[in-house]
């Protein structure tokens, strides 16, 4: 259950990845398209295909498309892109209910033939949907075009239906694919959203988990959430979820840029080439030939931000100085002590755990107080563990263990937000890069290799979270 469901007023989190049929967005084309492949199951007999990049939407519209089918028909879903020449017709044999034999060749495509003969003396249509279908060898799909000829007197007896990434498209268009090519009737493609449409499907999200206030996201968060996630839903709900969580560390019930900002740079999205255009490396390479290295360079650093963080920026010359009227140097002002970055509230968190009799805790959690309060800035760092008791017995166990396993000095205790009670995250070190913070984690010792799942967290999106 999420952190933020009660500081928002939501029933249930709005924006899981898991494909939820409840959570189904119709706009950007997507209801259109449901409407479509509807139509094309049940007043069609070809194959149909699916295409979009990953985390487009797919496979909820595929969920949502088996749950809208009215009762008459029998659906098979597969999700497993490897299967051979003879496994997808046992695996589908096994969902129509045959039994299996010990030969995985079998049931044959007649026992497969006559099984499908009497549904359809039954009234019943099947429909085959298979996800991933990009993933799928040459010989499997050879075998669903197949399949796809199985049919009584009249009609055919199976509907296929290929979900996939755009390298199905690819793997179509082999000359050896020809025959299976030539039997799609619809193709229909999940594009990415439109920034005005990045807005009604967050707000449709939020609404559809029970949120009843005004917008959250601000106009600029959501600006920034649809140049980070190019327009795919999953990477939109995973920066919403980010930054619902950092507003909530916050204590405010805005998201503004600035959640979403330490969202984008706790996430690491790959990138995205849109159909007919460059790249955004291409782009940069573009700029660099028509205006020069230095606007080159700083076109450079704006499209690829999320990937590197690039070193400072060294200073511009000044012009030649005139003679200075005065002969005797300034007096400099004394430097202003650093503003402290951590709020009242956040302060009184680490004040408010106690760690008892416990001495290693307690100095790991002072450490912590004071490096999060005092260095602004980014980078990363390894997240080991997270003590959802926070017992200070069993942490300082474990510090008292990792004491001669790697330096004390680099394990931070945090304790974060979690309502009345406290949650402890236990860190190791502080890295310039993400890059750095994964190498440096692959030499942490084994026996931390096999206990802990690292996590790489983003530095300002933990001390956010505090």
């Amino acid at each position: 259950m999420s952190l933020y469901l009660d500081h928002f007023g939501l029933s249930e989190p709005p924006f899981r990845i898991t494909p939820h049929p409840d959570f189904f967005f119709d706009g950007a084309d997507r209801g259109a398209t449901l409407e479509g492949l509807l139509y094309a199951i049940l007043h069609d007999e070809g194959i149909v295909k699916v295409s979009g990049e990953i985390g487009s939407g797919k496979t909820t519209l595929c969920r949502v498309l088996m749950e809208r089918l009215p009762a008459e028909v029998v659906t098979v879903f597969l999700v497993n892109p490897s299967y051979s020449r003879s496994e997808i017709l046992l695996a589908i044999a096994e969902e129509l209910g045959l039994p299996a034999g010990d030969d995985p060749a079998t049931p044959t495509l007649r026992a497969l033939q006559e099984k499908l003969l009497a549904l359809y003396a039954a009234g019943k249509r099947v429909v085959v949907m298979i996800d991933e279908a990009h993933a799928m060898p040459d010989d499997t799909l050879e075998q669903l075009r197949l399949l796809s000829n199985l049919e009584s007197s009249r009609h055919k007896l199976l509907q296929i239906v290929l979900f996939g990434q755009p390298e199905l498209d690819e793997a179509l268009a082999k000359p050896s694919m020809r025959q299976l090519k030539d039997r799609i009737t619809h193709s229909f493609r999940t594009r990415p959203l439109a920034g005005d449409e990045v807005a009604k499907y967050v707000a449709f999200r939020m609404r559809a988990a029970g949120y009843k206030g005004p917008d959250v996201f601000s106009a600029s968060a959501i600006a920034a959430i649809a140049r980070a996630s190019s327009g795919l839903s999953r990477r939109i709900n995973v920066l919403c979820d980010k930054a619902l969580l950092a507003a909530f560390a916050a204590n405010t019930h805005a998201v503004t840029a600035r959640e979403v900002r330490a969202a984008v740079a706790d996430s690491d999205f790959a990138a995205v080439a849109r159909p007919g255009s460059r790249t955004g490396r291409a782009i940069a390479a573009a700029a660099l030939l028509a205006c020069g290295a230095t606007v080159g360079a700083g076109l450079y650093y704006w499209l690829d931000r999320s990937q590197a963080r690039p070193a400072a920026s060294a200073p511009l010359p000044h012009p030649p100085a005139a003679e200075p009227v005065r002969t005797e140097a300034p007096r400099e002002k004394p430097s202003a002590p650093p503003s402290p970055l951590l709020t009242a509230e956040q302060l009184q968190r680490f004040d408010g755990y106690v760690p008892g009799r416990n001495p290693l805790l307690r100095e790991r959690l002072a450490a912590a107080r004071e490096r999060f309060n005092s260095e602004p800035g980014g980078g990363y760092s390894i997240e080991l563990f997270v003590a959802e008791n926070s017992d200070p017995h069993r942490v300082e166990r474990f510090l008292r263990q990792a004491r001669d396993l790697v330096p004390l000095a680099e394990i931070f205790v945090v304790p974060v937000a979690s309502g009345p009670r406290y949650r402890l995250v236990v860190a190791y070190g502080m890295f310039d890069s993400k890059q750095a913070a994964a190498e440096a984690a692959k030499r942490l010792p084994p026996k931390y290799q096999n206990a802990f799942k690292f996590e790489l967290r983003d530095v300002a999106l933990l001390r956010a979270s505090i």
